[in-house]
Formats: C-alpha cells, sequence, structure tokens
C-alpha cells in the first residue's frame, strides 16, 4: 500500500529525472534506460520519470526512489497515457505515481479525465499526475481529482506559445491557483532554470532532455560551434 502523503513529501524540492529515448535512437532500450535512472539516483533524483512498460518494469526492479510511469501513444493530440488502460498497464508495470494527459480535449476511449482518474483511484493505490498545458486544464483537472499537476504540455498545445526555456509565467499561476503540489517540466535546461522553478513555488522539478538525451545536449554544443 502506498502512503500517498510520504510519497509526496518525500519529492518536495527535489529533481525528477525523466530517463526517456525516442524511437529509432541508440539508447531506446530497457536496460539502457534502467542504467539512465540508476546513474540519475546516485546523482540525488529522488524519483524517476519514465515511459513505455518495459522500461517502467525494470527501472522499478532496480531503483529504489518514486517513479511516474506513462505510456506515450503516437505523437500528436491525447499521446501521454491516452486511456484508462493505458494507465492501469503503467501501473501494473511499478510505477507509483502514473502521468495521464491532463487537458482537457477529448480522449480516445470517450473517457473523460475525471472518469479516467476515479476508475484509476478506484482500481489502483496509485498517484495520479496530470500533465497539463494551461491553468484552465490544471483546475480542471484539480477537480477531477488528480493528485499532483505538472506542466508537461505547455507549449505543446495550442492554448499558449512556446517559450524557450521553462514557462515561468504558466508555474506562477498554477501555485497561486491551485491547492495540489504543482511539478515544472518542460524546457529546463540549466540548473539555474531549476532553480528558478523551485522558487517560483514549484513542489518538484522534471529534467529529461538536457540531463538524459545526449543527441540534443550534443547538438546545443554543435550549434554553438557554427554560428
Amino acid at each position: 500500500m502506498i502512503n500517498k502523503s510520504e510519497l509526496v513529501s518525500g519529492l518536495r524540492g527535489g529533481l525528477v529525472v525523466s530517463c526517456q529515448a525516442y524511437p529509432g535512437e541508440p539508447l531506446r532500450e530497457p536496460e539502457i534506460m534502467s542504467r539512465m535512472a540508476q546513474a540519475a539516483v546516485i546523482g540525488g533524483a529522488v524519483a524517476i520519470r519514465a515511459q513505455g512498460l518495459d522500461d517502467i518494469k525494470l527501472i522499478h526492479q532496480n531503483v529504489t526512489v518514486p517513479q511516474i510511469g506513462l505510456w506515450k501513444v503516437g505523437v500528436d493530440g491525447v499521446f501521454i497515457t491516452p486511456t484508462l488502460e493505458h494507465a492501469l498497464a503503467v501501473i501494473r508495470a511499478g510505477a507509483e505515481i502514473v502521468a495521464i494527459d491532463g487537458t482537457r480535449r477529448k480522449r480516445p476511449d470517450g473517457l473523460t479525465v475525471r472518469q479516467t482518474i476515479e476508475a484509476i483511484h478506484d482500481q489502483t493505490d496509485a498517484l495520479v499526475m496530470a500533465d497539463v498545458g494551461d491553468l484552465d486544464d490544471a483546475l480542471a483537472s484539480e477537480r477531477a481529482g488528480a493528485d499532483l499537476v505538472s506542466s508537461t504540455l505547455a507549449g505543446y498545445t495550442t492554448s499558449r506559445p512556446r517559450t524557450e526555456g521553462p514557462d515561468l509565467e504558466l508555474l506562477a499561476q498554477l501555485t497561486a491557483n491551485l491547492r495540489l503540489p504543482v511539478f515544472a517540466e518542460g524546457r529546463i535546461r540549466t540548473p539555474e532554470h531549476a532553480r528558478v522553478c523551485l522558487e517560483a513555488g514549484a513542489h518538484a522539478v522534471v529534467v529529461g532532455t538536457a540531463i538524459t538525451h545526449p543527441t540534443t545536449i550534443t547538438r546545443w554544443f554543435t550549434d554553438a560551434l557554427t554560428r
């Protein structure tokens, strides 16, 4: 049985490392993502965010910190754990927290966000993280019963422009208007970005690309050298 309050309080002020690789990349193997997660924990990560059942299962076996699991289906519209069945599978694979699309867009299985969250809570003891794109998404997710909210989709839906770094304006809106713990995620590329997000009121900070995606990190350097 998950002690939800202890789990959430244990993440406060910490770094969550997102260990994901894109399709077709050489690092897209569960064993590699598991080792990436283990390295992140050694570095001080308080939790891991991971995608795909095989990755989640192996990471669950090899790290002791909580895991935020998700299942990406496609790349457009509602693709982050888009249905209830995807969410339940992620939890069965070992995630203590399941991240779902928390926007107000129509879901593939026809369920509302509220129906999805209620079913997850009825059938499991996992927490639900709503990945949102704007304040209205977040408020709707809170009313629907989400346990946590993350700014993951800021700039990736049509409701807000995509900022160069983290969307600090949205983060300020979320922390000012929600009772739920707010996780900052999206384009957090430096330790300074992470610190600013925490100072803006984020419960915890999620960083992926800047830590676990060497192709992009390399491109940042090569682009700087060829300007």
